[in-house]
């Protein structure tokens, strides 16, 4: 089982978030996982900087610590061959410690460049992507003629000796199907027992990532304002996540979520036993790979917390794949 921090980049600059990282790793965490968007879910949150620039200032600064995109769009706003070569650097420059995951895009960031698809033909995209980035790995030059996505004579000269891992992101059948046929682990968000088996049974053998939304705070009732304040926009579900173009129309859906209504999906305040057995939910559901998201308002707190409260006692944690 790997623990891992999950960098807040819609709240955080990125100096701050490299910051997060070095400390991250100073308490014990496995790897950290970023997300990559071009916008944040609310105007409040204020932030969104550029995710490759911050894992690779992330690389420089840190030595053991593994970095994850949690998770880059390959197919819109970036060609799958930008993203082959980006990742490809990035594992050399952290000598090994990189993972990417992907997924099929959101419009929040995706928008931006043109109209977003609907969801069947951003999946035929996103396996076009991955085709791409696999064809570009092998070295050498290659071209690439599908329905969507075309490449043209192209090579990436920087190759790491040992490529970095492809998750890709799940939500059901489909998606499962996708990442067990090409890529070599997974990524959720919810602790689904069905996603792992489903990726289990298709072949897939790689890392399961999850992750496990929590908030800590010095009081219970703190930290769910600060979830409230922060995360509100996570309730609106996956289908609605998908699929809204701005921060503006995630203010306006997450207008009728209560803060007690954040009290139920997040575990919050500072009772580790909280916070354990929503990590155990998620561990005893199959994944591996366990992303702590912290909703609060305090990255430093949490971070002790995690290294004086949690870490003590994850080995306890039991496992359910």
């Amino acid at each position: 089982m790997r623990y891992g921090y999950k960098l807040m980049a819609e709240g955080f600059g990125p100096a701050e978030l490299v910051r997060q990282a070095v400390r991250a790793e100073e308490a014990g965490f496995d790897f950290v996982e970023i997300s990559d968007h071009y916008h944040p879910w609310l105007e409040s949150q204020g932030h969104s900087p550029f995710a490759w620039t911050v894992l690779g200032a992330i690389a420089a600064k840190t030595e053991r610590l593994g970095l994850a995109t949690g998770v880059t769009c390959p197919s819109m706003r970036y060609h799958p061959a930008i993203i082959a070569q980006a990742a490809a650097t990035l594992q050399l420059v952290s000598d090994g410690r990189f993972t990417l995951g992907l997924g099929a895009g959101e419009s929040l960031n995706e928008h931006i460049v043109g109209p977003v698809p609907s969801a069947r033909v951003r999946h035929e995209r996103l396996r076009e992507a991955i085709e791409i980035i696999r064809l570009l790995w092998r070295g050498g030059y290659h071209s690439y003629d599908g329905r969507h996505l075309q490449l043209h004579d192209a090579r990436v000269f920087d190759l790491p000796e040992r490529l970095p891992e492809i998750a890709v992101a799940v939500s059901g059948e489909a998606s499962v199907r996708l990442a067990a046929e090409l890529a070599d682990g997974l990524f959720a968000v919810e602790p689904r027992r069905e996603l792992v088996a489903g990726f289990r049974e298709r072949g897939g053998n790689g890392p399961l990532f999850a992750e496990v939304p929590l908030a800590w705070g010095p009081s219970e009732e703190e930290a769910v304002e600060a979830a409230f304040t922060n995360a509100k926009w996570a309730l609106s579900g996956w289908k609605v996540m998908s699929e809204l173009p701005n921060p503006v129309n995630f203010e306006a859906a997450s207008g009728t979520v209560r803060p007690e209504d954040v009290a139920q999906q997040f575990a919050c305040g500072p009772d580790p036993q909280k916070h354990l057995q929503a990590i155990a939910t998620y561990a005893e559901a199959g994944f591996d790979h366990l992303v702590l998201q912290n909703a609060g308002d305090d990255p430093d707190g949490f971070i002790d917390f995690f290294a004086r409260e949690l870490k003590p006692q994850l080995a306890a944690v039991p496992a359910g794949a």
